[in-house]
């Protein structure tokens, strides 16, 4: 396909990601809708200022494509949504589901969209949202469907075909967040533990010394998480049902899900732990100086 070519693609919803995707997207020739019912001012702002478009739900519908990026827990809930708008469509959208969710979970939204005859892509997103002249995130996709939709690279996105059913994608998501945001988990803790025992500065010249590469990333990923951490919480619950029940590391995930849910009802409220990390991190930044 030509970035001449008129594509329409529906993004649900305008979020962070999902707006800097819808722009990349309409820099590159597609046009993008979406669905701001009931939406706020600044989400109406951010979506406008991608360039998306406030569609009805029937709209939507006659998409070509449909790309669902939601927090983990609205995942299914946006799939039935999606599923009874398009069940009487006779020409079907392509739907793809970049949720944080696990294989089981996506197996669910896979099923839900077949009941309405929708070809559908299991997609997981590695990397920040795209910024204007920077590069795209990874948008790994696997399914049979998954070709139908690589055209998307000519639209500014980076697509990569993992080879394997609805599932494989989904399953490299959740294998790659498990160590990257698992180490951010247990940076953040033990670093808020150390400081509180009077040990910062002998854990940071020790990181400096003996783990330099960890402490390069703490200092990066500390003050990063702490805006994220509310919607790491269902992402981390999706790795422990990943992992499964009876597997010995699944609780090591629910307990990194009730961690990011204290930081991230920490950042609401004193930030104490919020402030710690930050004083951390920047202490870090300074002695390289």
């Amino acid at each position: 396909m030509s970035k001449t070519t008129s594509k329409t693609i529906a993004i649900l919803a305008p979020g962070a990601m999902g707006s800097a995707v819808a722009r990349r997207l309409s820099e590159n020739g597609a046009r993008v809708l979406t669905s701001l019912k009931g939406r706020s001012e600044a989400t109406h702002k951010r979506a406008a200022a991608s360039g998306m478009i406030d569609a009805e739900d029937a709209a939507i519908a006659d998409a070509d494509i449909i790309l669902s990026i939601v927090p983990p827990g609205e995942a299914v809930a946006l799939a039935e949504r999606l599923a009874a708008l398009i069940v009487r469509r006779e020409k079907k959208p392509v739907v793809v589901d970049c949720n944080a969710v696990n294989v089981d979970t996506v197996r669910g939204i896979e099923e839900i969209i077949g009941s309405a005859q929708a070809p559908f892509v299991d997609a997981g997103i590695i990397g920040f949202p795209p910024q204007p002249g920077g590069k795209s995130p990874a948008f790994y996709m696997s399914g049979e469907y998954a070709r139908d939709v690589a055209m998307l690279k000519d639209l500014g996105l980076d697509v990569r075909i993992v080879e394997g059913p609805v599932g494989a994608a989904s399953a490299l998501k959740m294998s790659y967040a498990g160590i990257v945001k698992g180490l951010a988990g247990i940076g953040s803790a033990m670093v808020i533990a150390a400081t509180k025992a009077g040990a910062a500065d002998a854990l940071r010249d020790e990181l400096a010394l003996s783990q330099p590469a960890i402490l390069a990333r703490l200092e990066v990923a500390l003050p990063d998480m702490i805006p994220k951490a509310y919607r790491w919480v269902a992402e981390m619950r999706e790795i422990s049902g990943f992992l499964g029940p009876d597997h010995p590391a699944s609780q090591i995930y629910e307990g990194f899900a009730r961690w990011f849910e204290h930081l991230a009802q920490d950042a609401k409220g004193g930030a104490v732990d919020a402030d710690l990390m930050k004083a951390f991190a920047a202490r870090s930044a300074q002695k390289k100086s």
